[in-house]
């Protein structure tokens, strides 16, 4: 067992009761793991999602990256374009994605520490019409950015444009309905604010969506379609090999998600994390990259310290040393690391980390 806290914003620290969940292994075709573990994950993945009857979910093996690429590579014909909007390294990547898929596409790029123009999207949907989709990520873990996807999901909702989320880093850490927001399609992983471990993603969207994708994948692996068809008719089967241990770990996740209080108090508890880490680093002497306006409850963006001392990897190392591990910075014109706060993190761990910081600080020095 590791003696740290990962404090990043997925893989994450988990509890040790969803890592022993994993110690028991599952046949993928018998009924105890398909119908009563993978149906009632779909199901509660929607119910925690949205009140709508409208959606459905499929799960999807792999990467979270992978369920984007499956999402955009089935749902976005060669017919449609795709707005991207784009402040960070994930909003980067979807363009990746399309360009690898060769899906026609606009980006609107800001830079990593602006959040999107409202005006500025207006304007391209109403003079490019050949525009069909709009995609954005939510929390975009760069610099921990939380951009306003209700004011963008009334603008695509206006426009009559399909609208997908990535919200990798937000959904079960935040509390939002996604027919609320108009969004029409959402992805997450396993391994972020749900409290999971890696190996499977997820897509969360109106099944008429999805029903008309039939036929529409440049993947084999990745055909969404295929997949949510598999489930839905063959009581949660996957098509290919299913990762069961990451799967079982996820139920396990989900039912200490509800003992907790659900979304609404593991946000609470994400937000008073983020809080009090924030108010204790600006005590010790370090910045924030974001105005608190900007701020997500996910992960938090800090000024490198000027100290001629400095380097980040002793920085590292000294806090590994002590039981926790953060991120380095992702942010091209900063120089910055980036703390999480979010998985099976309490005030107690939080307070350790700054009393641990501030003694590496003065060994730095």
């Amino acid at each position: 067992m590791n003696d740290y806290l990962l404090l990043t914003p997925g893989p994450l620290t988990t509890s040790a009761t969803v890592k022993s969940a994993m110690l028991k292994d599952w046949c993928t075709w018998d009924d105890d793991y398909n119908h009563d573990i993978v149906e009632s994950i779909r199901k509660q993945l929607v119910s925690l999602a949205t009140k709508s009857e409208q959606y459905t979910c499929v799960l999807m093996q792999g990467s979270g990256t992978a369920s984007v690429e499956s999402a955009l590579g089935s749902l976005v014909t060669t017919n449609d374009k795709l707005l991207i909007i784009n402040n960070g390294a994930y909003g980067q990547r979807m363009t990746e994605i399309a360009d690898y898929l060769n899906i026609d596409y606009h980006s609107l790029n800001y830079p990593e520490t602006e959040q999107p123009v409202l005006q500025q999207i207006s304007d391209i949907l109403d003079t490019d019409p050949s525009i069909t989709h709009v995609a954005m990520v939510h929390c975009e873990t760069t610099t921990g950015m939380l951009n306003p996807v209700q004011h963008v999901g009334e603008l695509v909702k206006s426009h009559n444009k399909v609208f997908i989320l990535d919200a990798m880093s937000s959904f079960g850490g935040i509390e939002f309905d996604l027919a609320q927001l108009h969004v029409d399609v959402m992805i997450s992983s396993s391994n972020k604010c749900i409290q999971g471990v890696p190996g499977f993603g997820f897509v969360v969207c109106k099944q008429a969506l999805i029903v008309a994708a039939k036929g529409v994948a440049r993947s084999l692996s990745l055909d969404l379609y295929a997949q949510w068809h598999c489930m839905q008719t063959q009581g949660g089967k996957w098509r290919f090999t299913s990762p069961t241990h990451v799967v079982r770990a996820f139920y396990q996740a989900l039912l200490e998600l509800k003992e907790e209080g659900g979304i609404a108090a593991r946000a609470i508890r994400y937000q008073e994390n983020q809080q009090l880490l924030v108010k204790g680093m600006r005590e010790l002497g370090f910045n924030t990259l974001l105005d608190d306006e900007l701020h997500s409850p996910i992960i938090t963006s800090f000024y490198s310290p000027e100290d001629p001392g400095y380097q980040f990897k002793k920085f590292y190392h000294a806090l590994k040393q002590q039981g926790f591990v953060i991120y380095p910075g992702k942010v091209s014109e900063a120089d910055c690391f980036r703390i999480g706060n979010i998985g099976h993190v309490f005030e107690k761990d939080i307070q350790g980390l700054l009393t641990a910081i501030a003694t590496c600080c003065y060994w730095l020095k």
